[in-house]
Formats: structure tokens, C-alpha cells, sequence
């Protein structure tokens, strides 16, 4: 029996570290969530689950109001805090860098990258096995998404992080043991095929 997982990365949001946890989707977040909604609806999910931010939430609510569902908060989905709110990087894409190189090492206030697989792993496992053979969207942040991902593959690292969109959407195909089979990006498929038809 196969379980489905969607993970949803939030769409566009104007960056505010101190609104982190409620800042919302700008208008191109908007107009994107709603394609979002488009493909999902397309998927037949069976459950609604989101990290507690409001971008992630805004991005599948679109999607819980048409199939009239709830969405079920989970903090563990939440972005990873990569330090102290007040703690100033010099370079912060070299910060990012250094961690995804040691995943044991946190900076000051912030979580390693194992600390945040371990709680994304454990909330995935619970999902999982809370509803075998049922589809699932997850609304998430990018982090998160990487480092859970990088669980089951070393492919899903810093080059996989760097190529993810926002929004974008990732289908996990899971057996009965909580191993991944099949990873397929949705998001890329539909910017493609909008392509094609422009051309």
C-alpha cells in the first residue's frame, strides 16, 4: 500500500525576518497559489497538513476551501530558524553553505541541519502512518523540505535547495516500511508544459 506525499513549498513572500512567522504572500504569491491549487486539485488529496506560518498556510488554503477541508497545523513543518533572530551574517549564502557541509553544527540560536530532518522525519513518519495509502499535501518551507528529503537521498542537499522555486511542489511515493520510492516535481512539469504551448 502506497502512501502520497505533496510536498507544497510556500509561494513568493517579501522576505521580513521579524514578521517571520506572519508575513504573508505578495501578489505574485497569490497568483501563483492559485495554479497551485489548479495541479493539486488534480491529485484527488485526501488530507491537508501546513507549518503554522501564514505564507504556507495561504498557499493551500486555496486548495482546502475547494475540497471544503480543514487544514491540520503541525510546528514541526515550520522553517528552520538558521540563528538568532539578532545574530548578523557577513555572507549568509556562505552561512547556508557551511551548514549543509556539517549538518551536526548550529549556529548561535539556530537549529543543524539533522535537528531540523529529525523533526520533519518524525512528523512525516506519524503522517504516514496515520493514513497509509492516502494523499497528503503538506504546506512547507524550503529547508524544512531539503533536509527531510536529504533522509532518504544525499541528492536532496544545497544544489537541490538552491534549484527549488517558490511555490513548487514535490510528489513522494512511500511503501509500507517508510521508504521513499519515486520522487516526481510537479511544479517544473506544469512551467513546462506553459512553455510548450507558448511556443
Amino acid at each position: 500500500m502506497e502512501t502520497e506525499i505533496y510536498f507544497v513549498r510556500h509561494a513568493h513572500s517579501v522576505f521580513s525576518l521579524e514578521d517571520e512567522e506572519t508575513r504573508g504572500l505578495s501578489k505574485k504569491g497569490w497568483e501563483d497559489a492559485k495554479e497551485i491549487t489548479e495541479i493539486m486539485m488534480e491529485e484527488n488529496i485526501d488530507y491537508i497538513i501546513s507549518s503554522p506560518y501564514t505564507r504556507a498556510i495561504q498557499t493551500v488554503e486555496g486548495l482546502a476551501r475547494k475540497l471544503k477541508k480543514e487544514i491540520i497545523l503541525d510546528e514541526r513543518f515550520r522553517e528552520r530558524d538558521l540563528a538568532a533572530r539578532d545574530h548578523h551574517f557577513d555572507d549568509p549564502s556562505e552561512a547556508m553553505k557551511y551548514v549543509f557541509d556539517h549538518p551536526l553544527f548550529h549556529y548561535p540560536g539556530g537549529e543543524s541541519n539533522i535537528e531540523v530532518q529529525a523533526r520533519g522525519i518524525e512528523a512525516l513518519r506519524e503522517i504516514i502512518s496515520a493514513h497509509k495509502g492516502k494523499k497528503i499535501a503538506i504546506g512547507v518551507h524550503g529547508h524544512i523540505m531539503t533536509c527531510t528529503m536529504n533522509y532518504f537521498s544525499d541528492q536532496y542537499g544545497l544544489d537541490f535547495w538552491k534549484g527549488t522555486s517558490k511555490p513548487d511542489i514535490y510528489k513522494l511515493q512511500f511503501d509500507e516500511n517508510f521508504h521513499l520510492l519515486h520522487c516526481k516535481r510537479l511544479w517544473a512539469q506544469k512551467k513546462e508544459s506553459d512553455q510548450l504551448k507558448i511556443l
